[in-house]
């Protein structure tokens, strides 16, 4: 489907739709795409709604010698005045439905083939990220341990292994327009792929305690030599020692770079 509403193909990737908000992942064109098209389908209606309602108030206004008038609601050319629009409402419930259920196909359904795998794991109040190292492979000598900072490449597509230590958390990357429950005792697998350099935003988005509003974390795409050099240089210092028992001071350095 090449309708704007239903794809982005027409939509630069890193563009954004809505009030010029950054816009970083191959999905969040279509993400804005499905808000914008419920947004105008929901207003036309909104409007059209209270543009008659305020002209019945007008039209049948009490005024000195007109009677008013009895209504079943079952005169024909009357019902005419709701079964039109309750038609056209329903086909635009269509619409919504078919281009939601596209974009949640593309999203949350399809896994297309990853460059390099992720483990965020969060907990009361923080979030850890687990990096492969330089041999691109997890649960190796040299992964990379980072605490409140995600460190990515642009242009190669994620896999992501969501947990949680306690409580339910929700990960929230605003400029790649995702946001995944984390469910204790369950590990939710997701993707994405970011489309332009930057540091940006990592939220939670569920209440998780009386820290959930310092639960906030940066995530730094940068392009593929950049991060291959970052690696290269994290792998070395968990090749000399350290582990995920020493994710802390591991984290603390690899925020700093």
């Amino acid at each position: 489907c090449s309708w704007a509403p239903c794809s982005c193909s027409a939509i630069e990737p890193g563009e954004a739709m809505i009030l010029s908000l950054p816009s970083a992942s191959t999905f969040s064109g279509d993400i804005d795409g499905l808000v914008v098209l419920v947004t105008v389908l929901v207003g036309v209606w909104f409007f059209a709604a209270q543009a008659m309602f305020f002209w019945l108030l007008w039209r049948f206004r009490a005024r000195d010698g007109v009677k008013s008038q009895y209504i079943t609601g079952k005169e024909p050319h009357l019902k005419r005045w709701i079964d039109i629009p309750h038609t056209l409402i329903l086909l635009c419930d269509m619409v919504i439905i078919i281009a939601a259920v596209r974009v949640w196909v593309k999203v949350k359904q399809t896994m297309p083939p990853p460059d390099d795998t992720v483990r965020i794991i969060g907990q009361q109040w923080t979030w850890t990220f687990q990096h492969s190292g330089s041999d691109g492979v997890l649960d190796t000598a040299d992964d990379v341990w980072t605490s409140d900072t995600m460190r990515v490449a642009v242009g190669k597509t994620y896999h992501f292994e969501l947990q949680s230590k306690d409580v339910v958390h929700s990960f929230f990357v605003p400029v790649f327009r995702l946001k995944q429950d984390a469910d204790p005792g369950r590990e939710i697998t997701g993707w994405f792929k970011a489309t332009q350099t930057g540091t940006y935003d990592i939220l939670c988005a569920e209440i998780c305690g009386i820290g959930h509003g310092l639960m906030g974390a940066r995530i730094v795409i940068e392009t593929p030599e950049e991060h291959a050099a970052w690696q290269q240089m994290r792998s070395a210092v968990a090749d000399a020692g350290a582990t995920p028992t020493d994710s802390t001071a591991a984290a603390s350095a690899g925020a700093k770079n």
